[in-house]
């Protein structure tokens, strides 16, 4: 396929519709939190319930989101975009409709389950469709108006849920739907990879769901039950069925997660980073809006447009903390990255009854800001730099996924660690004891994060190396690592990412990289492939 250009309708309407499409999903990650303590009042939710509204979205979404992408590759990437989008819409219909809290958190299940199938999709149809030339305008395009999206969504759910009620958090999603859907029928041609054969691997995806599950059960039920066999029984065979995870995807001949991934020393520990920031990130975004409302007595509206300074720094500022990445390595801002993250949510801690915006609180977000811009954009172009680049939209697709599984759990477990009762959101003096009590813990952890990337992140791993570096693919490889970390980059060109603009709170963007790069030279001075 010789590719659609930019320039003619049709490949504006296919980054429209993929920006549309993947807004939902978008949209989803930071208006949902903010409708949250409403949600609690008018269902008589504890909460238990907010913890699992997010996480019943976060569980399936983070559990499907690789076998998403492979399914797209094989059944036709339109043709599942557009069914994770109806799915998804008509499980937000179901959300908005919710006559009581377990439907809603069924219904925020399914929608996870239509977000794997759409979000993966989205950039794919991009890649695959739109000509070589035009392609890195049309991501710009596309990260950029999904950037925006994200950084309005804190506004947009505040002023929804003031108005007309926060069913429409949900609602809205219904008619995206209805505009998005149609004009990919029309206008987005089929893609698909012949190569992508053999059986899918649904018996890791529900294992590795069931896994996060159940530790995310007793997590959640442990204020309430302690260590009863109501919590004690789902920990231990969440932890089994981990196991036996491992031990299923290290045996497939073709396993929706190879293991042989993490031989990339770089890679995990990139990977190790991304758990300790966005766990952070993740508890961090779901007790800050509820501390604003039940504490400080923001208004949904108030505390959604109190939160814009992060994503709107992240907007503005994560292209050139890209290119910043490249010039002085990620070692750096992958450490000093999570330290600005740590010291914001620490200033957040006088986010009390009476705080004044100006002092209190606006400061601790432009540090938390700043922090974020550091550190996203380098955290991604390190993980895609980490593997061979035909493996690049595979590493980003674990990164995207552990950083959502790393946010499930701790939205499960800082509750717990902080002391917070079922009923804390109710009081504005018991929820703020706790919310001092957990920022401690967001920053600690976020501290080890830092450490991580000063002692395993490699300055040079942004750095091409054989035919750029002058000398055969892979010559230098080994020269350069570090002592001690017994790795080896991999060979040829690196690959770096095409999405310039990192709003999205809940996880990575999903980034396959530039892979329209030459092939490297191989050792004879041929390009590999021809």
């Amino acid at each position: 396929m010789a590719g659609v250009r930019l320039s003619v309708p049709a490949g504006r309407w296919l980054v429209f519709t993929t920006v549309l499409g993947s807004a939902m999903a978008l949209l989803d990650s930071t208006v949902v939190n903010v409708a949250l303590p409403r949600i609690g009042l008018d269902l008589g939710a504890d909460l238990p319930v907010l913890q699992w509204t997010v996480n019943a979205y976060m569980l399936t979404l983070a559990g499907l989101i690789l076998l998403g992408g492979a399914l797209g590759d094989r059944f036709g990437r339109r043709r599942v975009f557009v069914t994770g989008v109806v799915w998804f819409s008509l499980a937000s219909l179901v959300c908005g409709l919710a006559p009581n809290a377990g439907v809603l958190i069924a219904a925020r299940a399914l929608q996870g389950i239509g977000g794997a199938l759409l979000t993966p999709g989205s950039l794919a149809l991009i890649q695959s469709v739109i000509h070589h030339d035009d392609r890195a305008r049309a991501i710009g395009l596309w990260s950029g108006f999904g950037g925006i999206g994200a950084a309005i969504g804190p506004f947009l759910g505040g002023w929804l849920v003031d108005g007309p009620g926060w069913r429409w958090v949900f609602f809205i999603n219904v008619p995206l739907a209805a505009v998005c859907v149609p004009v990919a029928l029309r206008h987005v041609p089929e893609t698909s990879n012949p190569r992508a054969h053999g059986r899918f691997d649904v018996l890791g995806a529900l294992l590795g769901a069931a896994t996060l599950g159940l530790i995310t059960y007793a997590l959640i039920a442990a204020p309430q039950k302690g260590a009863s066999p109501a919590v004690v029984v789902p920990a231990v065979a969440g932890l089994a069925l981990g196991v036996i995870f491992v031990l299923v995807e290290r045996r497939r001949r073709e396993p929706m997660l190879p293991l042989s991934i993490f031989s990339s020393h770089q890679f995990s520990a990139v990977n190790a980073v991304t758990l300790c920031v966005y766990a952070a990130f993740g508890g961090f975004f779901f007790l800050a809006v509820l501390d604003l409302q039940v504490v400080v007595g923001y208004s949904a509206l108030a505390a959604g447009t109190a939160l814009l300074p992060t994503t709107t720094l992240m907007l503005l500022l994560s292209a050139r903390s890209g290119e910043l990445g490249k010039r002085i390595g990620p070692r750096i801002p992958l450490t000093v990255g999570p330290l600005l993250c740590a010291a914001g949510m620490l200033l957040m801690t006088r986010a009390g009854v009476g705080a004044v915006y100006w002092r209190d609180i606006l400061p601790a977000l432009l540090v938390l800001g700043m922090g974020m811009v550091v550190v996203v954009a380098p955290l991604t172009a390190t993980v895609l730099a980490s593997v061979e680049v035909a493996r690049a939209g595979l590493a980003s697709g674990v990164n995207n996924a552990a950083a959502r599984a790393a946010g499930l759990i701790a939205v499960a477990a800082l509750p717990l660690l902080a002391g917070m009762g079922p009923e804390a959101y109710r009081s504005a003096d018991a929820f703020g004891d706790t919310f001092r009590r957990a920022m401690p813990i967001c920053a600690g952890v976020l501290v080890l994060g830092a450490i991580l990337a000063w002692r395993t992140v490699r300055s040079d791993a942004l750095e091409q190396v054989g035919e750029e570096a002058g000398a055969p693919a892979g010559a230098g490889a080994a020269a350069r690592a570090e002592p001690g970390e017994g790795a080896v980059r991999p060979e040829g060109l690196v690959c770096h990412p095409e999405c310039a603009y990192h709003c999205g709170v809940a996880a990575p963007p999903l980034d396959p990289g530039d892979l329209s790069a030459p092939p490297p030279l191989d050792p004879d001075g041929r390009r590999s492939g021809t």
